[in-house]
């Protein structure tokens, strides 16, 4: 049929098929704004404007809305200057997104700004609930929603002649400055720490002051880019809604590949007839186990060589999950492909399945890997169903229990929980003109990609190139080889491009997910609070295959147990850890944000509460008695590093006593802690108000192994391009990396064009994992840049010394785009570069560094929450999460308080509400968005945000890592509030309102009793 539509103003004719949903046919014309990450409409981020009004695309006919008028984010706003050329600028909303940092991966931002487009032309002055309300049904898994809302209050006040102040104001007005120490217990003077009152609309949770309170207990050395607000250096292209993202790459002649998934939990395949599949007119490539080679390898990005079993093949004769591999397709056209699947006939021998982990290594139980070609590692035994297996003793534990006055125990049960980024997987794979391979595609490691699959592919590492572009999310879900095989397997078999993308029911049933754990605490404890010996026990499901499941476990300790050693008297730790990752025929588990931690202090911090309420102890006060403390060595250092060897390690910098301080004088625990009156709730006796506190601390990248490197090179105006291997998730890494390097070369961060990351042309780097890119792969670009800057003022001294007094180049300081002599007298940037390029002594002004971390320095965390509990129905509602952390120097407050806010949001679902659940024959429930449960913009509580400032010695600017301490303290905050509003203890998350209700009719029972 044909269509008429105005798009953007421009009125275009198409012929379709009466079922083209809208989103095909804009992303077909090149519309590529309009995002994909659902097929039912719940995740929003295929908005688009129809005469004004939001509409969502993929669930809406083509044929529906004829001779009607489309707005994409395409025809909202461009950049002004483009060569001779000039447009109208960009939208009032865009600018805002950008400026207040609003942006992090992206992939939701042209959906949020058509939402405030559509909301501020209908209602100029919006309060904040109405703002929340637009965005209601266009999910963020990245910002927590808190800085797009503040956007879109700044951008309507000054779209009505308001004056708004600008960031940089606020960023002078949210410090503070170095103090004397308070004692704990003291208050912070309230108008130094208080929220700043809201600047408009009524009845507003969220500040419009955008930027986070940082304080600095000390003095920090004077910069000036490192430590601003700095706008995102990917933020212009993603606010236009640029084709960034790997699907928004097309290439002629590409097929469309999809995958037979196996409906049992565990079976062999007995048969499988593909002849009618490949028969279907359009199939071009049908692939089983029979047609590949067999070739062993695990899909966890990790470095070489991994650290856990090889246990996976790209098609095997068995199956160990319902979503398992079974067959490939690969056609002319997605609907074709789907056809084929249909015609695969399977016979399948059902075997036994495990779906409890407490099941999996009991005498007799069915052996999910019994295939010769597995390859164990470090404690890997299949034939028990054991993926990894963890055994630590620091000091006399048995010895400490001896001398414990009291001993506490307790079981503490977590869930599995997706990651969700609004971006599924997707890759396109094709030959090159040079027959090599090219693997585009959404990863968070590119370099592990192309060493892991070499083998895999039958292909050396040089014929294959692997491109990140743009990443929507990733959270740990896309460190792993997931996809990549299967688009590369058909392109092998066809010669032709191929592109996968996963949709949302396979993320749920075929990707990977958080460990879901059983932990068991046992602390011996002193009269006076002191805790002398700490044992946990881990049953860790890593589902049907172990990628990732060692070390994942293995920082379930390292993190979580390290914060509280249990010294004994000579200053030595008395710490007990053992932990079974078992295999289970249930979706495997994976890499996810906060790796293993948000578990294992999830048990730590509910069981630190429960020992201080049993003893009566202040519950700040006893977690810092007990804490790790700076000058101390880390406990775990010498036991544990990854599956490799340990080294001892010094804790420089612990800013934790001033996080649980200026956190506690935020949230007002003083007035509110231990105070009946403000536990009630006027006029409603059923509800209860309740505040918890949980104190955390995370790693910093992994010490003596991961390694990144950065390329720097002049360009002709006195510009740079920082080329880096590292992969920028949404978390801005790109920025606060090209910060550092704007920082050394003295230029402003737009002087630094950044590229990451592509196998071929970017330095080596591990990827965006453990919290290390800016620590590590920023350290390696600070290197680069200071041997830039070394070669910069060997040519200056050379031009001011021809033009004047002679200079030699240590003399010289580059600042203001320029090189500075002693004397004040200057060259500019631009100036040393033609001369280097063009002029005298030609040479290309370049350099290339590395960096491996002898340290993992921890940074540390007091999360708060406020909560209010329904004793009727058991509902819990969180009012208020507010997070004091301590990262180092921080180097971009937009960016890093986006990382906090977003989140602390991720982790609130893990707290209350997301869980992955499965059926007796192992099948998930729940694979899609509304049954599984994720916050949307009108649910999020308050936000807040404090960074104390120390200055960590191990790197040239004093950071640590910010980016997966969130994940670890919201849920035992908040479970620790809800005891404190109702006397319940939740031992297992989430704390949905049956098991809240449940436990309170217990405690009733009990009380009757």
């Amino acid at each position: 049929m044909e269509l008429i539509l105005t798009i953007n103003g421009e009125q275009r004719m198409f012929s379709i098929a009466p079922s083209t949903r809208l989103l095909d046919l804009l992303r077909r014309a090149g519309y590529y704004g309009v995002k994909h990450g659902c097929d039912d409409g719940s995740c929003g981020m295929c908005t688009v404007l129809l005469d004004g009004t939001p509409i969502l695309s993929c669930v809406t006919l083509a044929a529906k809305v004829n001779g009607r008028s489309i707005l994409t984010i395409e025809g909202l706003g461009r950049v002004p200057e483009l060569g001779w050329r000039r447009t109208e600028g960009l939208h009032p909303i865009q600018e805002a997104f950008i400026e207040t940092g609003a942006i992090q991966c992206g992939f939701c931002t042209p959906a949020m700004v058509l939402a405030a487009k559509a909301l501020l032309d209908r209602n100029p002055n919006p309060t904040e609930e109405e703002v929340r309300e637009a965005f209601g049904g266009i999910l963020c898994r990245c910002t927590g929603y808190l800085k797009p809302v503040q956007a879109v209050l700044r951008a309507a006040a000054r779209m009505r002649g308001e004056p708004v102040p600008s960031i940089e104001e606020e960023a002078r007005r949210m410090i503070i400055p170095p103090e004397a120490p308070l004692p704990l217990g003291e208050m912070v003077p309230g108008e130094e720490i208080a929220p700043p009152e809201p600047g408009g609309g009524t009845g507003l949770q969220t500040r419009t002051v955008v930027l986070p309170t940082i304080v600095l207990p000390q003095p920090v050395p004077e910069t000036r880019v490192v430590g601003k607000p700095e706008k995102k250096v990917d933020a212009l292209r993603l606010v236009q809604g640029k084709p960034a993202f790997t699907d928004d790459f097309e290439i002629r002649g590409m097929l469309h590949a999809k995958v037979l998934k196996s409906p049992v939990p565990h079976a062999r395949i007995k048969r499988i007839d593909v002849s009618r599949a490949r028969a279907l007119p359009g199939v071009v490539a049908v692939l089983t186990y029979q047609d590949l080679p067999r070739v062993v390898y695990s899909t966890a990005g990790q470095s070489d060589p991994i650290p856990g079993p090889l246990d996976t093949f790209s098609l095997d004769s068995k199956v160990r999950f319902v979503g398992d591999r079974v067959a490939f397709v690969a056609a002319e056209t997605l609907e074709i492909a789907e056809k084929a699947l249909e015609l695969i006939e399977v016979e399948y021998e059902e075997l036994p399945a495990i779906l409890d982990p407490r099941d999996a290594m009991k005498p007799g139980a069915p052996i999910i890997h019994d295939e010769p070609e597995y390859v164990p590692f470090n404690g890997s035994d299949p034939s028990r169903n054991l993926a990894a297996q963890i055994h630590i003793e620091i000091g006399e534990v048995d010895k400490g229990f001896e001398e414990a006055d009291y001993i506490f125990e307790g079981e503490y049960v977590v869930p599995k929980v997706q990651q969700s980024s609004l971006e599924t997987h997707v890759v396109i794979t094709y030959w090159d003109e040079d027959d090599r391979l090219v693997i585009r595609t959404s990863t968070q490691v590119p370099f592990h990609v192309r060493r892991i699959l070499a083998p895999v592919l039958g292909l050396p590492p040089k014929r294959i190139r692997v491109i990140k572009p743009r990443i929507g999310g990733g959270f740990g879900g896309k460190q792993e080889v997931l996809i990549e095989d299967i688009a590369a397997h058909l392109t092998i078999a066809t010669g032709r491009p191929v592109r996968l993308e996963w949709t949302r029911e396979e993320e749920f049933t075929s990707a990977r997910s958080r460990h879901p754990m059983r932990i068991r605490l046992r602390t011996g404890v002193k009269r006076d609070g002191t805790i002398v010996a700490n044992e946990m026990f881990v049953l860790s499901d890593t589902g049907a295959y172990g990628s990732h499941a060692l070390t994942v476990a293995g920082n379930t300790g390292h993190k979580a147990m390290a914060l509280y050693p249990a010294w004994d008297e000579k200053g030595e730790p008395r710490i007990r850890f053992h932990a079974d990752v078992v295999y289970t025929n249930t979706p495997p588990s994976g890499a996810f944000r906060g790796y293993g931690v948000p578990q294992g202090f999830f048990a730590v911090e509910v069981h630190m509460e429960r020992i201080a309420r049993a003893l009566g102890l202040d519950p700040l006060e006893f977690r810092l008695k007990n804490a790790l403390k700076a000058g101390q060595e880390h406990p775990f250092s010498r036991a544990w590093s990854e599956g490799r060897e340990p080294r001892p390690e010094i804790v420089h910098t612990c800013g934790l006593p001033e996080c649980v301080r200026y956190g506690a004088a935020y949230v007002g625990w003083h007035e509110k802690f231990g105070n009946p009156d403000w536990h009630q709730v006027p006029g409603k006796p059923h509800l209860r108000r309740g505040i918890g506190v949980a104190c955390v601390m995370q790693g910093t990248a992994i010490p003596y192994l991961d390694m990144g490197a950065a390329s720097i090179k002049m360009n002709d105006d006195g510009s740079f391009n920082l080329l880096i291997g590292a992969t920028d998730l949404g978390t801005g890494s790109d920025t606060v990396i090209a910060q550092m390097v704007a920082e050394v070369l003295g230029c402003p961060v737009e002087d630094i064009i950044v590229y990451s990351s592509d196998t071929d042309f970017t330095p080596f780097d591990k990827g965006a994992y453990a919290s290390s890119t800016t620590y590590i792969s920023g350290a390696a670009a600070v290197k680069a840049a200071e041997q830039v800057a070394e070669q910069i003022r060997e040519v200056a001294a050379a031009l001011l010394s021809e033009r004047g007094a002679p200079v030699s180049p240590a003399e010289l300081r580059l600042a203001d785009r320029r090189v500075w002599a002693p004397d004040g007298r200057s060259v500019t940037l631009e100036e040393v570069a033609l001369s280097s390029l063009h002029h005298r002594d030609q040479r290309q002004i370049m350099a290339v560094a590395s960096y491996v971390s002898p340290v993992s320095p921890p940074p540390f965390a007091a999360q708060f929450a406020e909560v209010t509990v329904d004793v009727e129905t058991g509902e819990v509602r969180v009012d208020r999460l507010v997070m004091a952390v301590d990262a180092g120097r921080i180097v971009n407050p937009l960016t890093a308080s986006g990382q906090v806010e977003g989140g602390m949001v991720q982790a609130l679902g893990y707290a209350v509400s997301e869980e992955m659940v499965f059926d007796e024959r192992g099948r998930v429930v729940n694979p899609r968005f509304g049954p599984y449960k994720i916050f949307q913009a009108h649910e999020v509580p308050e936000l807040g945000v404090i960074f104390i400032e120390t200055i960590e010695p191990t790197h040239p600017f004093g950071i640590k890592a910010v980016a997966e301490i969130p994940m670890d303290g919201v849920a035992p905050a908040v479970v620790n509030a809800i005891y404190d509003a109702v006397g319940v203890w939740i031992t297992e998350i989430p704390a949905t309102p049956e098991r809240v209700w449940r436990a309170l009719r217990d405690l009733t029972g009990r009380s009757a009793g």
